[in-house]
Parts: structure tokens; sequence; C-alpha cells
């Protein structure tokens, strides 16, 4: 029994030495916590689907290219220019951090797509599949967003890899 109870030990240290070898080399690599985000919905199609896990980068470790600048620079991401950031919608941490393409910078006062001045300097944001800004008033009429809502940046996509964590969330 206590050579069992030794091999059950020494399995459980080995396990939690491999979970603390891969999250230390995820965030060595990354810079972030949160190293992968699933795809929620269909507002970034075609370029990222539902169920689709995105690995991330911390925004620190990086300088955003909004869409208007990687058409200048020829940067690329996600199939279109830009980068594709998630953030927080106006700061929020209590609601879903959203994950849309950067598509150019406001500084405060300078007219937003609802033809308002905005309150402050910050990204101007835009689903791929969808029509409107996330800052015009048909949308989700956000504020711009802030470098520090700005939870990462996307950075490789895999395929379904995503859905469990759909499931998981949506059954709890």
């Amino acid at each position: 029994m206590k050579k069992i109870l030794i091999e059950l030990c020494r399995g459980l240290i080995e396990a939690l030495v491999i979970v603390v070898l891969i999250v230390s080399v995820a965030y060595a690599a990354t810079g972030s916590w949160h190293i992968g985000f699933a795809i929620e919905s269909g507002s970034m199609e075609p370029n990222m689907n539902e169920g689709d896990l995105i690995f991330v980068q911390a925004p620190q470790r990086t300088d955003i290219v909004t869409y208007e600048d990687g058409k200048l620079l020829n940067h690329r991401s996600f199939g279109d220019y830009g980068d594709v950031i998630i953030f927080r919608p106006d700061g929020l941490n209590d609601v879903t951090p959203i994950i849309h393409r950067a598509m150019y910078w406001v500084e405060a006062g300078e007219k937003m797509p609802n033809d308002k001045p905005a309150p402050h300097a910050g990204f101007i944001t835009k689903g791929d599949n969808n029509p409107d800004y996330d800052q015009s008033a048909f949308m989700l009429g956000i504020e711009p967003v802030k470098p520090e809502w700005v939870i990462a940046v996307a950075r490789i996509q895999v395929p379904y890899l995503g859905y469990p964590s759909l499931i998981l969330r949506k059954a709890f």
C-alpha cells in the first residue's frame, strides 16, 4: 500500500512539473497568461471561424498595426491588413472580451464612425464580417479601445481546437 501511495505521489508531482513547464514556456513565448482564446461568433469570418483557437501575444511585446497602417506597410494578419486584437469593451472586466481588427487610431476629439467626437484616444475596431465599426451607433456603440484595454494580439489560428472550451463554457 505504501509503495502504491509513493508511486501515486510521484506521478502527481511529475504531472505538476510538466504543467508548470508548459505554462512557463507559454508565458515566456507570449508574455501573457492568456495564451489562447476560442472564437465564439462569426464576426471575424471568413478569416476566423467559430470554434477556432487563437494563440496570442501580449500587447506589450509588439506594436499593434492598424488596418490603415497595414495597407501602407503591407502588414497582413488573418487574411487582411492590420492586427487582430482581443480587448475588453469600454475597459469592463465583467464582459466577454471581443476579438476584432484594429482599423485605425483616433485622438481625443476626432470624429468617430458615429460622427461623435472621440472621448479619448484609442483604436477603432471592426469584425471582418460586420458591416459597421464597433464604435458606430448601429453596432456595439463602444468607445475607442484604449491600449490598456487590449488583452492580447492574435498570432496563430488552429481550426476547431476552441470547441471544447466553448462547449464547457456553455455547460457551466
